[in-house]
């Protein structure tokens, strides 16, 4: 550092940064986890404090270079590259009779699961208690699975909700097995179809559950996309499916389509 001053935290997630990004230390290699050195030792090799060193790691941390793990350590994660989706509004029916929706994915990849998909009784978090006008923490059925292209870290948390009414009406819906077309034919099976859906986009933090399954810092924040499956009797909310993805690993992308006002050469006005 100039004139020999120790580095601020900022300084110093650069320092690391670049030590981590010159394979002094390496991300997780056969089996062995890559680690930074300990606080401590940081510190007598910076000549800065504990706060600063920590905070220098918090920096890297909100980038996703390393997840901290309390007493283990701080472990040096694997960077992957954002992948580059376009996201259509085109609903369609694979080969195997399941429904298709835009996804973070590409044509024919595959995907794993990383532990068990679930099905289970959850208290409803607000936005599918409003969808479903039931009391928020009342008990909903939620089936949940964590995926990521092989290969991969987790990549994305898929919860799907259904209202107490599907499962009244569709008891099947709750089963591990949901039969061929999955769970959403045996809602339309029983008197919901066509279900429609609308699809909405925002950015948030994420809990400390989803930044465990994620394997993120909870300091990265995800992207969230709801989709809201609407009953064909009546329009009402019968399904709302939640993915969880983190920030640092995908960008959505679309192409831009000129107006009749914006057609080039440009009409001189009279």
């Amino acid at each position: 550092m100039p004139n020999g001053t120790a580095p601020n935290s900022r300084e110093l997630a650069q320092l690391v940064r670049e030590r981590i990004e010159g394979g002094e230390f390496p991300p997780e290699l056969d089996g062995t986890p890559g680690i930074l050195p300990p606080i401590t030792q940081l510190m007598e090799q910076y000549g800065v404090a504990r706060q600063t060193v920590r905070s220098a790691i918090a920096h890297l941390a909100a980038e996703g270079l390393v997840r901290t793990a309390g007493r283990k350590g701080t472990f040096v994660l694997t960077r992957t590259e954002r992948r580059r989706i376009k996201r259509s509004q085109i609903v369609t029916r694979s080969t195997a009779g399941m429904y298709v929706f835009p996804a973070a994915s590409y044509a024919d990849e595959p995907w794993q699961t990383h532990g068990t998909p679930r099905a289970s009784f959850e208290a409803a978090p607000a936005v599918v208690a409003e969808r479903f006008g039931v009391d928020q923490g009342a008990e909903v059925l939620r089936r949940r699975r964590v995926m990521s292209p092989e290969g991969e870290p987790p990549f994305q948390i898929v919860d799907t909700w259904l209202s107490p009414r599907a499962v009244a009406d569709a008891p099947r819906v709750a089963e591990k097995s949901t039969g061929q077309g999955g769970y959403l034919d045996r809602l339309e099976e029983a008197g919901h179809g066509p279900i429609s859906w609308q699809e909405v986009t925002r950015v948030r933090m994420p809990s400390p559950e989803e930044a465990k399954l994620l394997e993120i810092p909870t300091s990265m924040p995800v992207m969230e996309l709801i989709l809201v499956g609407r009953s064909g009797r009546d329009n009402q909310p019968i399904e709302v499916t939640i993915r969880v993805i983190p920030g640092d690993r995908v960008e959505l992308v679309a192409d831009l389509i000129r107006d009749e006002s914006a057609k080039w050469p440009r009409k001189e006005r009279g």
